[in-house]
């Protein structure tokens, strides 16, 4: 084992049933004037009313941002921090989903530093620290309110885009499973999907030679001995838990268990990074129309299966975490669960056409940063093969 590691964390975590009522007391230690950035169906919720009479009686003037759209286009974040710039918050606080929390990164950015979102785009752009930022997830799934990512849809490339610096990481995540517990099914296994799906690619992401600088000039340095922990936790977490809180909504074990996972997993793959599954879902995403967590998920099996060759100890270490016999049973397990919770199989029951797979297989080998995080080489020839072994659901084409 290398004795090489690093974390990137929010300085507090608070995790827990009804531990959304500590808001006001950590809100009041961080500013006097907060942005609450949050959607139209989150503004009119019972617990989000709540958290803001419990903000006003902590002393706090607050001012609603409820615009966030899904996905983040890129001119609602721009047309939010424009209209927040008169009201001088001195902090933001993100409740809902990871579009939420995203869009309040960009917020706070844009309202720090100036700009539009693109001049911030790929890693290490954002010039210094941005407005104290606490994030309040209501599903579980991105991990963003821990991690150093706000991804964003951007029309003039027909993409989703990212903006990547340790500066975005919030001050303080509270992260209270009972949010999660009106989570409908469907949402529930998506954003699961996607929590199981970050923590995969954390943990078998390629591991870098170490430099002194490693952990300076990248964002996302790959797998290490700090991550890992994260990811296999996460890993374990999401197994018990995700099909019990798709079955039954009310579980508050389970929805404890999945909410952990999908922030143990946010930690891991901040630092980690992800690979070929998320690249490839940009663009296939962007053809389908289809939920992020629901395509990357669909990836994970077949993306696992090309890297088989490069994995074999952790798929050993993952085949101890979920309790099954043999790493050889690792990918099937993966693929059954996600069957079960309503995850298309295959690329082309996720709708996307055949005749595209040439195009998504050039775009995603150009998200290089992805490619390269990847424990086993991608070639455009590669990748077409992936993709076609994904769209038939024929995992010989792959080996």
């Amino acid at each position: 084992m290398e004795y090489f590691g690093t974390i990137r964390a929010p300085r507090e975590i608070v995790f827990g049933s009804g531990q959304r009522r500590t808001l006001g007391a950590i809100a009041a230690k961080l500013g006097r004037r907060a942005l609450m950035v949050t959607d139209v169906r989150l503004a009119g919720d019972p617990d989000f009313l709540v958290m803001l009479e419990e903000l006003q009686a902590a002393g706090l003037i607050l001012r609603v941002e409820s615009g966030t759209l899904p996905d983040v286009p890129v001119q609602s974040a721009i047309i939010a921090a424009d209209a927040a710039r008169g009201f001088s918050p001195d902090l933001v606080i993100a409740v809902g989903g990871g579009s939420c929390l995203d869009m309040a990164k960009c917020v706070a950015l844009l309202i720090s530093h100036g700009g539009r979102p693109q001049d911030y785009y790929g890693e290490l752009k954002v010039p210094g620290p941005i407005l104290p930022l606490i994030a309040v997830p209501t599903t579980a799934g991105t991990g963003s309110e821990v991690t150093p990512v706000a991804v964003l849809s951007d029309a003039e490339r027909s993409l989703k885009v990212g903006i990547s610096s340790p500066h975005l990481i919030p001050t303080v995540a509270i992260c209270d499973p009972d949010l999660t517990l009106t989570c409908p099914p469907g949402l529930t296994a998506i954003a699961g999907a996607d929590a199981l799906t970050h923590a995969i690619e954390a943990f078998t992401a390629t591991r870098r030679p170490v430099t002194t600088g490693l952990t300076q000039e990248r964002v996302f340095i790959g797998k290490n001995a700090i991550s890992d922990q994260f990811a296999l936790t996460a890993i374990s977490l999401l197994w018990k838990g995700l099909e019990a809180s798709y079955i039954n909504g009310a579980d508050a074990t389970a929805r404890a268990q999945v909410m952990q996972g999908a922030t143990f997993a946010g930690l891991a793959f901040g630092v980690a990074g992800t690979a070929a599954a998320h690249a490839i879902q940009y663009p296939v995403g962007a053809l389908t129309h289809t939920a992020h967590g629901q395509g990357v998920a669909c990836l994970m099996p077949w993306v696992m299966e090309w890297n088989r060759p490069a994995i074999g100890p952790e798929l050993e270490q993952i085949a101890s975490a979920i309790g099954v016999g043999t790493a050889d049973e690792v990918i099937p397990a993966i693929a059954a669960l996600f069957a079960r919770i309503g995850i298309p199989p295959t690329l082309a029951a996720l709708g996307l056409a055949e005749d595209r797979i040439a195009w998504v297989a050039e775009q995603s080998c150009g998200i290089e940063r992805l490619i390269q995080n990847n424990p086993r080489a991608l070639s455009r020839a590669d990748m077409h093969l992936l993709l076609t072994a994904a769209f038939k659901g024929d995992a010989s084409l792959i080996n």
